[in-house]
């Protein structure tokens, strides 16, 4: 899976993630993102494990906003890591 692949798979589902007002908003762009190779096991706020694609920021953006959005493997929607 690769960055534009994930996007275009996500944006199937009808998310705004990768609308460009939205990332423009944050000050990203698509350069600023890579997947790992491997999905990996996000574990949620209702305590159940999800396989995931996770896409990583290279820099930081806005706010110093650097952290990862993970996306399910089998569904492409927005899953939320549980702190």
């Amino acid at each position: 899976m690769d960055k534009t692949e994930l996007k275009y798979s996500v944006m199937d589902t009808g998310s705004y993630f990768f609308d460009r007002s939205s990332m423009k908003f944050f000050g990203d762009t698509m350069k600023n993102y890579y997947v790992p190779k491997h999905p990996v096991s996000v574990k949620t706020y209702t305590g159940e494990s999800v396989q995931c694609w996770e896409l990583q920021r290279i820099h930081p953006v806005k706010h110093g906003l650097q952290d990862s959005a993970f996306f399910s493997c089998a569904d492409f929607k927005r899953v939320h890591k549980a702190e």
